[in-house]
């Protein structure tokens, strides 16, 4: 169920390399080709994992896709290069222009297994200042920077048993109360990748993850039981009633040094209402649950609220709305899509670290809604037509915290366009933008594609500041299949 789901969708707002790889089909059997070229596309999008669907407590909690096409092995090349270009803002520093190569090649077999290698080099054209090198250092200057390499990695797919590496953008842990639409690239000088695994044992049901392998930077995990399983047997449906406990820990290493951080929360979900047929599901549950900083005595906070789904061949809509409790400095959703940013200085006036910010204390309003529709049914395809997710807090002493994206898919999927944006500390003295957009437009059959890309950034500095920045990139690219 969706309170108790992971959302790693990594479909990032700057899709750094969307490759294409095909099957050998007969002719005549285009719609069958392009189908297998879309799914394994999505090599270079890993929410096709566990980290990226959603990793599933429940054995039969919604109704699965139809299974997909591809049941052989498939690789692709890909080439992409681009100018990049980074913009100072408000005066802070000077411009700097690269020209990006970004080779790749994708390795599948379906759910299965898949592997997808390959990373962007930020060749020099200018700027920098003396002594800068050739290709852009703070790309590679630390071992966790070298994970970036690593796209994709999964096995598994989408079974209760499965394990996912490569970039988390979206990500919540489980219940989502304490690790929620986190992002570890929203530094952008900190490339690491990020290693999600679930696995079931009867009753049970665990996820837990890193943010970067290679590092000491955030972990977590969540354990979730199914009480009724526990109680009275194996139920003919799971999942119905759980308790869940989850902890995660912020080194505060990794892409720079902050302040080590531990939160733990504990979560119940009911399901009142769940409807089923062989293609489409609906279902409602309750939920609520408490919180706190260990070792930290005062700081807790609570929740209560609940969640829907519904999934259709054509539609997926998740939902949830909840209401929360803060106090002695603890909040939900802590590690979220600013995290990497706030660990260093969070929004607002107060310009201090996270583990140092006295967050007041007070209640908040927690929406979010994750939706999916196309306008055919596209068998195993995860790639919508239309994709939007939004998550919104307010809190009753005036501050608002937005984040979302949204990407559409037209003429066949040839062109996508997605924009998303970031507003932290709303409705407060010294608030939190970024935006961010992109468009691809694939021409002469597909195998080339022209992409633009621009928005705004936040450069962290050795002094602990946040330092605005800009970019922009516009290029060509290429694909090769086998």
């Amino acid at each position: 169920m969706f309170a108790r789901r992971s959302w790693a969708v990594v479909l990032p707002l700057l899709l750094p390399g969307v490759g294409w790889a095909e099957e050998e089909v007969a002719p005549g059997h285009w719609e069958q080709r392009e189908a297998a070229i879309r799914e394994l596309e999505q090599a270079l999008t890993p929410e096709s994992s566990s980290g990226g669907a959603e990793a599933q407590p429940e054995e039969e909690s919604m109704p699965p896709p139809a299974p997909d096409s591809i049941s052989r092995w498939t690789n692709a090349l890909r080439m992409e290069a681009t100018t990049w270009t980074l913009l100072p803002r408000r005066g802070a520093g000077s411009d700097e222009g690269f020209v990006q190569v970004e080779p790749g090649f994708v390795f599948d077999q379906g759910e299965s297994f898949r592997l997808n290698l390959g990373a962007p080099v930020r060749l020099r054209l200018w700027g920098g200042g003396e002594g800068a090198g050739f290709v852009r250092k703070e790309d590679w200057d630390t071992l966790s920077d070298w994970g970036q390499v690593v796209r994709l990695f999964s096995v598994g797919g989408d079974t209760p048993d499965s394990v996912w590496v490569g970039m988390l953008e979206g990500y919540s842990l489980l219940s989502g109360h304490l690790v929620r639409r986190y992002s570890n690239r929203a530094n952008p000088d900190y490339h690491p990748a990020g290693v999600v695994g679930t696995g079931t044992l009867g009753p049970v049901y665990a996820e837990a993850f890193v943010s970067d392998l290679l590092g000491a930077r955030l972990m977590g995990a969540e354990v979730a039981l199914d009480m009724q399983h526990v109680l009275f047997g194996r139920p003919p449906v799971s999942g119905r009633y759980t308790l869940a406990l989850s902890a995660a820990h912020d080194w505060g290493k990794g892409g720079g040094t902050s302040k080590p951080l531990t939160l733990a929360h504990l979560d119940g979900t009911a399901v009142v209402m769940r409807r089923r047929s062989r293609d489409t599901g609906l279902e409602l549950h309750l939920l609520g649950g408490w919180g706190g900083r260990p070792g930290e005595g005062g700081a807790w906070g609570a929740v209560a609220g609940l969640g829907m789904e519904a999934v259709s061949p054509m539609l997926d809509v998740r939902a949830r709305l909840e209401g929360r409790l803060q106090r002695g400095g603890f909040r939900q959703g802590a590690f979220g899509p600013d995290h990497e940013l706030a660990r260093f200085q969070v929004a607002g006036a107060s310009s201090v670290p996270l583990a140092e910010a006295s967050f007041p204390e007070g209640a908040s309003a927690y929406g979010e809604v994750i939706f999916g529709w196309d306008a055919v049914r596209l068998d195993g395809m995860r790639r919508r037509h239309l994709f939007v997710s939004l998550g919104v807090e307010a809190f009753t002493w005036g501050r608002v915290d937005v984040d979302g994206r949204v990407e559409t898919h037209l003429f066949h999927q040839d062109l996508s366009l997605g924009v998303g944006g970031l507003a932290t500390g709303m409705g407060q003295p010294g608030a939190r933008y970024l935006v961010s957009g992109e468009a691809r437009w694939r021409f002469l059959g597909g195998r080339l594609f022209a992409v633009g890309q621009g928005g705004t950034l936040l450069f962290p500095s050795p002094e602990g500041t946040l330092r605005p920045g800009a970019f922009a990139a516009l290029g060509v690219g290429v694909d090769d299949e086998r």
